[in-house]
């Protein structure tokens, strides 16, 4: 069917970054992916999305971090994420976007699948789509292994290559301090990474699927915060410590002034900080920035993508 622009609206949906609070990957399988087993946790960094009509496809960005870098034309990912909304409910014009951007960019914290799950939302509300949750879901996965999350939101455990999607149960929230950094490794090169090095050590084949460690849950679902920080891991850590050793010099020095644990989030840059409560999230933060370095403090777990106003 076509649809036809009889008014015009501007809808507001926001959606949130996101913390691999645990991930474990499996081997390089035939088709060039590997399974993953994921808990992320929605942080309360946000990615805002306002979509409104118009005859041609196009987007504009500012944000609370460095933007210079996020592009402008049919590659960026909320743009992608329109055009599949468009084309599934038989849209036959364009759309306006803009993006306000408050998750660091390149930074492993899901930015960009939050922008593109934020667009699905926006442009399906816009062109009064009714695309169900479910369909929804479906372009998502087609978008990237995080956009499914970041239109679920509160913690979750992810599995395939991370689109499939079961909610964990949390107690409470979790408090973290973030360190971002400018310089970090693809995901891409982080996987090849990783199986070079199992390769040298001589590993052997995995002969099950990737799991979530049962403390991981556990500590979740009690809301101790340093269970989980004992429990915490990401096989692509020694990965991106050896591919940027400033990395481990970030973590050594957040774990000094107190964090109750750490680890790099996805591929990096960021690291991740986990603390007691948010006066300790505070401190570490400032300690930190103090000394130089670009600290956030932060909670989770969020909701996923939600529309924000409508607006005509």
């Amino acid at each position: 069917m076509s649809l036809s622009r009889v008014e015009e609206r501007r809808i507001h949906v926001r959606a949130p970054g996101k913390v691999n609070v645990f991930f474990d990957v499996g081997d390089l399988q035939d088709d060039g992916y590997h399974p993953v087993a994921s808990v992320y946790q929605a942080l309360a960094l946000f990615e805002d999305v306002w979509a409104s009509h118009d005859d041609e496809f196009s987007v504009t960005v500012t944000g609370d971090v460095e933007v210079s870098d996020v592009p402008l034309d049919g590659s960026n990912l909320a743009v992608r994420a329109a055009r599949e909304v468009a084309r599934a409910v038989g849209w036959d014009g364009g759309v306006r976007l803009h993006l306000h951007k408050g998750v660091p960019v390149a930074g492993g914290m899901g930015g960009g699948s939050a922008d593109a799950a934020a667009t699905l939302v926006a442009v399906n509300a816009l062109l009064d789509g009714g695309l169900s949750s479910s369909e929804l879901h479906e372009l998502a996965a087609g978008l990237g292994a995080d956009v499914p999350f970041a239109l679920l939101g509160g913690t979750a455990v992810g599995t395939g290559r991370g689109e499939q999607l079961a909610p964990a149960l949390v107690r409470g929230k979790f408090h973290w301090v973030l360190v971002t950094q400018e310089d970090g490794i693809s995901t891409p090169e982080a996987y090849a990474g990783l199986d070079e090095l199992r390769a040298r050590m001589d590993i052997a084949p995995r002969r099950t699927v990737p799991t979530v460690d049962a403390e991981v849950l556990q500590a979740l679902r009690a809301g101790d915060a340093p269970a989980l920080a004992a429990a915490m891991r990401n096989d692509l850590q020694a990965v991106a410590l050896a591919r940027r050793p400033s990395l481990g010099e970030v973590i050594e020095a957040g774990m000094a002034i107190g964090a109750r644990g750490a680890l790099v989030s996805g591929s990096g840059p960021t690291v991740g900080f986990l603390t007691d409560d948010a006066a300790a999230a505070a401190s570490l933060a400032e300690a930190l920035n103090r000394d130089g370095h670009t600290a956030i403090a932060t909670h989770g777990p969020v909701p996923g993508a939600r529309i924000v106003s409508t607006e005509g």
